[in-house]
């Protein structure tokens, strides 16, 4: 009996959960309100995610299928995984996408797949998919595809002439946990089809010599996605595998997604299940990589086994490891400094160079920035203000530990 629409709905978007990076920033402006057709990449409009921005985004975020032929041991819809199957045709989804647009559900789609028959029948489908919404229905939204690694080199050129943005997977962060978990992929054919995808997306932004426009190919660029806790693999290494693919691929981001157990799973994963703040540990350790100017070993070096404080963030936590860093004066420090000091974002340090030129800032001009001051007090100076003996404390790791919870009896 064949499944309804709405149950096989009900069915891909659950599987699609698993797959991180649906945020739609960094692409280029598109507004059918000006150019004709359908569809806006700017703007709000079932899956919630945040941009960089800080703006929140909706997606409709499915799979093409979870039917899979591939039998990785991490993946809830390997082919021995014993879940309910379904499938959508390329015109089924291309339907979902109009007809969800129009009821402002959405601004865009994400489309991931199992792999079914072969990688490039595969990302064939959803590459029509893309191409038949640009084409026939002049569709200007956002479009993700997570690519297929071992699909030909011509269907993902195709795919980024068409989306947004392009994801293909690392999996997980060593090649050894890939190949034991994940026999049937292999790390060399994954990092091949990430080079080329950069190659043309390099290749794009240069203007061409008769008309000096730039070639419209992946405007946001290719991300990938890296499962942690599948494997005892440490924060150390996977962030150290984060900081290759930035270099080596250019990637807007990496996404960590973390491991949970298959219920039925007959392969036996090691029992390191991540809890979520492990995840957004690594995504906010990520960040200072990125933005504030750490090196991965200065940010993992606080703990012998490699793994980040799960109970302080990890800027906090270098901080207090670096206490002969500080104090620093925010009225004479300079901009690499200050990107330092816990509590401090990059607007703050921007707003903090300003506002010093034309005045010696205390701690109030700091409360009007909306900056914690407990959080920064032990390690700063201002004007009127001195930290005095707080970075000598003893217990001044303990300021920052989170409340004991009190656990209710009933």
């Amino acid at each position: 009996m064949k499944k309804s629409l709405k149950h096989r709905l009900a069915i891909l978007s659950d599987a699609a959960k698993y797959d991180a990076s649906c945020a739609s920033s960094g692409t280029t402006k598109r507004d059918s309100s000006r150019s004709g057709g359908l569809g806006s990449t700017e703007g709000s409009g079932i899956c919630h995610a945040y941009a960089p921005d800080g703006r929140c985004i909706s997606l409709l975020k499915i799979l093409l299928t979870n039917f899979c032929i591939y039998d990785c041991a991490y993946c809830i819809n390997r082919s021995s995984s014993n879940v309910e199957r379904a499938r959508f045709s390329v015109d089924e989804v291309i339907w979902l996408t109009l007809e969800f647009y129009r009821r402002n559900y959405i601004e865009g789609l994400f489309l991931s797949s199992g792999i079914i028959r072969s990688s490039d029948y595969t990302m064939e489908e959803m590459v029509r998919v893309a191409r038949d919404l640009r084409l026939k229905h002049n569709f200007q939204g956002y479009i993700h595809l997570k690519t297929i690694p071992d699909a030909s080199a011509k269907l993902i050129e195709e795919a980024g002439l068409f989306a947004d943005r392009l994801s293909i997977n690392i999996e997980l962060p060593t090649d050894a946990g890939v190949e034991a978990f994940a026999p049937q992929k292999h790390p060399a054919n994954i990092r091949r089809s990430m080079g080329e995808l950069k190659l043309k997306i390099d290749e794009a932004r240069e203007p061409t010599l008769k008309t000096k426009r730039r070639k419209r190919f992946v405007p946001a660029g290719q991300s990938t996605q890296m499962i942690i806790g599948a494997d005892a693999t440490n924060d150390a290494t996977i962030l150290g595998t984060s900081a290759r693919l930035y270099g080596g691929y250019q990637l807007r981001r990496v996404y960590y997604s973390a491991f949970s157990p298959i219920p039925d799973s007959s392969q036996h994963l090691p029992l390191i299940k991540p809890p979520l703040m492990r995840e957004h540990r690594l995504y906010q350790a990520d960040w200072l990589y990125r933005f504030y100017g750490f090196d991965i070993a200065e940010i993992t070096h606080g703990r012998a086994d490699g793994m980040l404080d799960l109970e302080l963030d990890p800027k906090l936590a270098w901080a207090l490891a670096n206490r002969d860093r500080f104090p620093v004066d925010i009225n004479r420090a300079d901009k690499e400094m200050l990107l330092r000091v816990p509590g401090f974002g990059v607007k703050t340090v921007m707003s903090i160079l300003t506002a010093r030129r034309h005045k010696r800032l205390k701690m109030e001009d700091l409360a009007r920035l909306k900056v914690s001051l407990k959080k920064v007090k032990a390690f700063i100076v201002a004007d009127g203000h001195t930290p005095m003996n707080l970075l000598d404390r003893s217990d001044l790791k303990a300021m920052f530990m989170p409340r004991p919870e009190q656990l209710s009896l009933l």
